[in-house]
């Protein structure tokens, strides 16, 4: 039971690139970023948000049930996007477990209830059930009307990626035939944004650079750091056994925590990646991957040393680099997902998705494996391996 394969059968996401896999591929095929400078709060910054008509798509769903008008965005975009991969993958039973995570949870919810208990002294009758982490998985087993386990957690930025290792877990255990994992994240308010600036890591780009690319996320000549959030929700629907009709078959996992240097930083030649991607790899041949979706925050250390821990791995062969984060931000406890999303679409379309201002002196010809990576605060690496089915 161990030994047997763990697949992908369906994925389903709502983030700037769209709420479908054929708008976030089309969209992912043109040049063009999704980042806009705005207002929040007091303050200026970039940021990349939902589209209108996604945004409408959420506005139908908080009115739809009267029990839904007081739920934070980040579990909004999770109902969402976890109706549609259970629809896809066409999952009739209610026999399977959900686990969904969050870097930082109900955000704009707790800012606000703050900001009330502040002015008034007295904190709102709903603040506390609103405001958990596990408020996300909660709400998507109770959506979904779901009998198995429901798990949340938070392990920064890593956390979709971890969400998929837990829910790969119970498979193999044979506690669970069928999971919905995944992650989701609303973090474009002021209180967020002025925390990523005080670290000093948030783009400074102005609006009309010539650059054009306010994250410069794998330009590893950069001279300064360039991260911008977005938010999203995207899931994964696992399943075991050979299934028709799967997406993407999952061939390796690894994991690693490294000893900090600092609070939000990893070392110069990340070990906690070399030591998650060498596990993900096993026995497989490193000039097995074509790509590596990289986490590349578009920070200058986090970037660098990313990549020097994937020459460490795969030394001469190196794979092709890409990451999504120029274009959608990063959209913490979510991004590992929308990660793993770009990488079974490449694999499903057999087509090479790169930065644009990146100088690539080849591009893959077949792409049969990908490598996934995803960090966060706390050097806690991820790293999935995907074959195509």
């Amino acid at each position: 039971m161990q030994n047997e394969s763990i697949y992908i059968t369906a994925l389903s996401s709502i983030s700037p690139l769209g709420i479908s896999l054929k708008e976030t591929w089309e969209n992912y095929k043109c040049p063009d970023h999704f980042l806009q400078q705005k207002s929040y709060g007091d303050l200026t910054a970039w940021g990349s948000a939902l589209a209108e008509d996604s945004r409408q798509k959420i506005e139908e769903l908080q009115n739809s049930d009267s029990k839904y008008k007081n739920l934070d965005p980040s579990v909004l975009y999770a109902i969402y996007a976890s109706r549609d991969a259970i629809g896809q993958a066409g999952w009739k039973d209610d026999d399977f477990g959900v686990n969904i995570g969050s870097s930082r949870g109900a955000t704009g919810l707790f800012e606000k209830y703050h900001s009330e208990f502040i002015q008034n002294g007295e904190a709102s009758t709903l603040s506390s059930p609103t405001t958990t982490l596990g408020n996300i998985s909660s709400w998507v087993a109770h959506d979904l009307q779901t009998r198995g386990p429901e798990i949340s957690h938070s392990i920064t930025c890593s956390t979709a990626l971890h969400s998929l290792l837990n829910g790969v877990a119970w498979l193999k255990s044979g506690m669970a035939n069928k999971f919905l994992v995944g992650g989701s994240e609303a973090p474009l308010t002021p209180f967020t944004i002025a925390q990523m600036k005080a670290l000093k890591v948030y783009s400074r780009y102005a609006a009309n650079d010539p650059e054009g690319y306010p994250c410069r996320a794998l330009d590893l000549n950069k001279k300064q750091n360039t991260m911008v959030l977005g938010e999203a929700a995207s899931m994964a629907c696992l399943e075991k056994g050979n299934i028709q009709n799967a997406l993407a078959r999952i061939e390796g996992l690894g994991y690693a925590t490294e000893i900090l240097e600092h609070n939000i930083s990893i070392s110069s030649d990340a070990v906690c990646f070399q030591r998650s991607m060498k596990m993900a790899l096993g026995g497989i041949d490193p000039k097995e991957v074509d790509v590596v979706v990289l986490h590349a925050p578009g920070t200058i250390k986090g970037d660098l040393s990313e990549v020097a821990a994937i020459k460490k791995i795969f030394g001469k062969d190196m794979p092709a680099l890409t990451t999504n984060k120029w274009k959608v931000g990063h959209s913490f406890g979510a991004s590992g997902m929308l990660s793993l999303e770009l990488a079974v679409l490449m694999l499903q379309h057999q087509e090479f998705i790169g930065v644009p201002y990146v100088k690539y002196d080849a591009m893959p010809k077949q792409i049969n494996k990908v490598m996934v990576n995803a960090v966060g605060f706390g050097g806690n690496a991820v790293s999935v391996l995907l074959g195509k089915i």
